[in-house]
């Protein structure tokens, strides 16, 4: 016997997908290749800003092969400004993987897809559903603000029991309908008409059984019992140049912030106090061999905003009339060649402000 609520919801949920238009490069391929990539630029990143990456990549990456056998530094570079970069490292690495191991093919089965680094059951699934058909719910924020409101679910929604419950309805929902046309459109239900804040319930096919509608709770589901705790870093970097117009780049190869990106050396200091000439003279002489120089004083601090953490850099200019040819542990660079590197936001918005430069 057929669940009549499952099917009132899929059918509704369908119903208002096909009376939109909501059109993105990635919505009509069955290349798990392009649906891969998309979800993977996708992820904590908004439509809007996202596109125009996913377009970059498919130009210069047609296949996975392309991206596979592409030097890291180039696709770093490409992913530059879109932020959570473990990302890029993974999709680059999972390239890799899948050109090695299959051959360049992209596995059809939902484990293996599952086994691929950087993916997830959301990705996962929509992978799985998207490309192949398979009958696997994605389960993102917007699919459990909409399940959770839906059914009445005020318990928090980040406790693993409570996933555990979506997840399983996610899976009743979904039966019986096409998988790609239901995934879809539930996603754009929940971040076009079941959005967080304002959603349009007057309008909404489906506030006759909406739990949270009907109790008046739309405003307090879905409901998260943990706030992330961020913490403060204050980076002092050093931008070291010499008379022939070359850099001292850092290459940030640690597991921190901003792996596999290029900035300038850093020193961090624990509060906001601002550094002292004393103290940068003796690092750069302890790391750099460097003496003889000129100091200029940051004129700004530049705040940058992670999931985590909140950056503050202040740029310290540092002037010496001949850099060595090669540093251990630091590249010297020409200044018209910065462009082939990828860097923060953090370090690209202070290279913005140099009005002498016009490389950024």
């Amino acid at each position: 016997m057929s669940n009549p609520k499952r099917s009132s919801f899929a059918t509704s949920i369908l119903q208002w997908h096909q009376a939109i238009d909501r059109r993105l490069p990635w919505k009509e391929s069955k290349d798990p290749y392009k649906i891969w990539l998309s979800e993977i630029i996708m992820q904590q990143t908004r439509v809007a800003q996202g596109t125009p990456y996913y377009l970059k990549f498919i130009d210069a990456y047609p296949t996975i092969i392309d991206l596979a056998n592409a030097p890291e530094d180039e696709v770093m570079k490409l992913w530059q400004g879109l932020g959570y970069y473990s990302r890029a490292r993974n999709l680059h690495y999972t390239a890799k993987f899948v050109r090695d191991k299959y051959l360049g093919t992209f596995p059809t089965e939902y484990k293996e897809i599952l086994d691929l680094k950087g993916v997830g059951k959301y990705t996962a699934a929509a992978i799985a559903s998207f490309a192949y058909g398979l009958e696997y719910p994605v389960v993102d924020g917007n699919v459990i603000r909409v399940i959770s409101r839906y059914f009445g679910i005020t318990a928090a929604v980040d406790s693993a029991p409570v996933i555990k419950k979506i997840n399983a309805l996610a899976v009743k929902l979904i039966q019986g309908s096409d998988p790609a046309d239901y995934n879809q459109a539930i996603m754009d239900f929940g971040a076009l008409q079941c959005s967080p804040k304002s959603p349009n319930c007057e309008e909404c096919p489906l506030n006759q059984e909406c739990v949270a509608y009907e109790t008046n709770q739309v405003d307090q589901i879905p409901f998260k019992s943990k706030k992330v705790k961020k913490r403060e870093r204050f980076l002092h970097y050093l931008y070291i140049s010499d008379a022939k117009d070359r850099l001292v780049l850092n290459f940030r190869d640690k597991k921190d912030i901003w792996q596999s990106l290029y900035d300038f050396p850093c020193m961090e200091n624990a509060s906001s106090t601002t550094l002292d000439e004393k103290e940068i003279k003796l690092f750069l002489n302890k790391k750099l061999g460097l003496k003889n120089l000129e100091i200029t004083p940051p004129t700004k601090t530049y705040k940058h905003i992670l999931s985590h953490q909140t950056i503050y850099g202040q740029f310290h200019q540092i002037s010496v009339a001949h850099l060595p040819e090669k540093l251990d542990d630091f590249i010297i660079v020409e200044i018209k060649n910065l462009d082939t590197y990828a860097f923060p936001v953090l370090l690209i918005n202070f290279m913005k402000d140099k009005k002498e430069w016009t490389l950024f």
